[in-house]
């Protein structure tokens, strides 16, 4: 079963588009959703929370139809954003005994425990409290619902390193649960990298890539290159970016396999290494890749060889 499934998912605005966006979170699993500030993230959210409403396209949560669903799904969602915001001139205490009254599941043992791992004081007024502070006494109200779904909108966001690093342990201690799934955005990849069995990265309102972190991890290279004067580069799928200096090029491709590396042996390349890519380092190949018409790196790649050769 999924826990959300996106189909062709659009949304218009005067000056934006989502568009056709296709995303599936399988349950038990986290989803790191990585974009650039202004990417579709955050309307991507919104609309999987029934917040916004789609203009074509189908959406469905924990098997509920969004939004004409949202209201049974949102039983089993826990949803924190950055504007969320708790009342300010209440303690964290009445927070969680508000909640507590409305959601069945609440588990009054696991919010003390988090209370004393955020080092939080259930006294303490919320305007009080430091931006760090608000952001775990969010997610701790989410957190103790023990919900099915999670869904955060930039969680780490503005947060030290400290209370990242406390968040995110959170985070993993959730997924023990198999039947729980994980849904946060994020421009800090190093974060996603930490967290997240899938990936999806979004630019320009469309998705880039979507795939498990191994498969990305793994598919991705950087090879350098040394080659004569004469040397023209194969043809081959899976390339992203050519740069030439001399008698060096570095290639960065996606797809990689070993056959790949013995086709350009074969060619007459000498190949000095062959890097793996950091996830920051896919996300930006990914993203400048897509901004560049169609075949634009195999065709700019060819004339760099001609004059090579010339």
């Amino acid at each position: 079963m999924n826990a959300i499934h996106c189909e062709n998912v659009t949304k218009r605005y005067p000056h934006f588009d989502l568009k056709d966006v296709d995303l599936t979170l399988p349950e038990g699993s986290v989803m790191g959703f990585v974009g650039p500030n202004g990417a579709g993230k955050s309307t991507t959210l919104r609309i999987i929370m029934g917040l916004v409403h789609q203009d074509a396209g189908r959406v469905t949560v924990l098997g509920h139809d969004m939004p004409a669903g949202q209201v049974a799904a949102k039983w089993n969602i826990g949803f924190v954003s950055e504007d969320m915001r708790l009342y300010g001139h209440r303690t964290i205490g009445f927070h969680l005994d508000f909640l507590r009254r409305i959601y069945p599941g609440w588990d009054d043992g696991y919010a003390a425990e988090l209370l004393s791992r955020f080092e939080l004081n259930p006294d303490q007024k919320v305007k009080g409290l430091s931006h760090g502070q608000r952001v775990k006494a969010a997610l701790l109200t989410v957190f103790a619902r023990k919900p099915k779904l999670l869904v955060f909108d930039e969680p780490t966001t503005g947060l030290d390193p400290v209370a990242r690093k406390v968040i995110l342990e959170e985070m993993m201690r959730v997924m023990e649960a198999e039947d729980r799934s994980i849904l946060f955005s994020s421009h800090n990849t190093l974060d996603v990298e930490q967290i997240s069995d899938h990936i999806t990265f979004i630019n320009q309102g469309s998705i880039v890539a979507s795939d498990d972190k191994e498969t990305f991890l793994d598919s991705w290279r950087r090879l350098r290159l040394v080659v004569g004067d004469r040397y023209r580069l194969p043809d081959m799928s899976g390339l992203i970016e050519v740069q030439r200096s001399g008698h060096q090029i570095v290639l960065t491709l996606a797809g990689y396999s070993d056959a790949l590396q013995e086709k350009l042996t074969a060619s007459g390349a000498a190949i000095n290494e062959v890097q793996r890519l950091t996830l920051e380092e896919i996300f930006i190949a990914s993203v400048e890749s897509s901004r560049q018409p169609p075949h634009a790196a195999a065709a700019g790649s060819a004339p760099s060889m001609e004059g090579a050769a010339a």
